[in-house]
């Protein structure tokens, strides 16, 4: 008696044994997968064509950070509203501790300032000379306000200011003015800056923020913007030390000492005199 059963999905009788079904052809003792009966292969080489491309995707939003990768340009309005803020105050200071024509260095800020947004209003751009020119606002703004805070620290070593709140005033625009300048130069300098940092051009961070120790914490698109920054200068103008980013560079580590230095040095005449003239 002759029985049927099924191997390999095919009917076979009982008088077929091993011998039989290994004469058959390979293909008719491959089980049949798939959608339309396709064959594992090709299941698995649509797979792989799947999965490569969706590989750049999963590159980018997934294993790289927006931080370590090419992205856009960051926008330069909140840059051009710091150093706006950093001019008024250096044109509210009192002529006792700027130049005679304190209107000189801020007013030569302001023409490099709408300079730099006439020529790139949106998104920061690569350009060599924009670069450079807003190397120099940067460098000027420093410059003013380190002879503003000279000044001052030797009116107060010779007692030369009399009334506690002017002085108070003063010496708050000149503290605020160094908060600016510093924030700007953590922006400029930090990772080649904001268009080094947009092209991806240095692989190691100067600065370490908190986002990029746990990811997890923030949008998948977060890198540092100008305000990042800005936070950054304040805290370590007031803890007069690092607080939630770390510098990672040694002169990183430098600019951060020589802030804490010139925030500590002022605050401290400032507040003694201060102190002293009410007593």
């Amino acid at each position: 008696m002759r029985a049927s059963y099924w191997v390999y999905g095919q009917s076979v009788s009982s008088g077929e044994g091993p011998e039989e079904l290994d004469a058959q052809s390979p293909s008719a003792r491959t089980p049949r997968v798939g959608r339309g009966g396709k064959a594992p292969e090709e299941v698995v080489e649509r797979g792989a064509r799947a999965a490569r491309h969706l590989e750049p995707k999963v590159y980018a939003d997934v294993i790289v950070p927006a931080w370590r990768r090419v992205t856009t340009g960051e926008p330069r309005w909140p840059v051009a509203l710091g150093v706006l803020a950093a001019i008024g105050l250096q044109l509210a200071l009192p002529r006792r501790v700027t130049f005679q024509h304190q209107w000189f260095l801020p007013l030569i800020e302001l023409i490099m300032l709408i300079v730099l947004v006439g020529t790139n209003p949106g998104r920061i751009t690569p350009d060599k000379r924009r670069r450079i020119l807003s190397m120099i606002l940067v460098v000027t703004i420093s410059v003013a306000n380190i002879i503003s805070a000279g000044r001052l620290i030797a009116r107060l070593l010779n007692a030369g200011e009399e009334n506690a709140g002017p002085l108070l005033l003063i010496g708050g625009a000149i503290w605020l003015t160094n908060v600016i300048a510093f924030s700007l130069w953590y922006w400029e300098l930090d990772r080649g800056g904001p268009v080094g940092r947009a092209l991806a051009t240095h692989e190691y961070p100067d600065f370490l923020f908190p986002q990029m120790q746990a990811p997890e914490l923030a949008p998948p698109h977060w890198e540092p913007r100008y305000v990042d920054y800005l936070y950054m200068s304040f805290t370590n103008a007031t803890a007069f030390s690092p607080t939630d980013v770390m510098p990672l560079t040694r002169w990183a580590k430098l600019t951060m000492l020589i802030q804490s230095a010139i925030s500590l040095t002022t605050v401290a005449l400032v507040v003694a005199r201060a102190v002293n003239i009410l007593h």
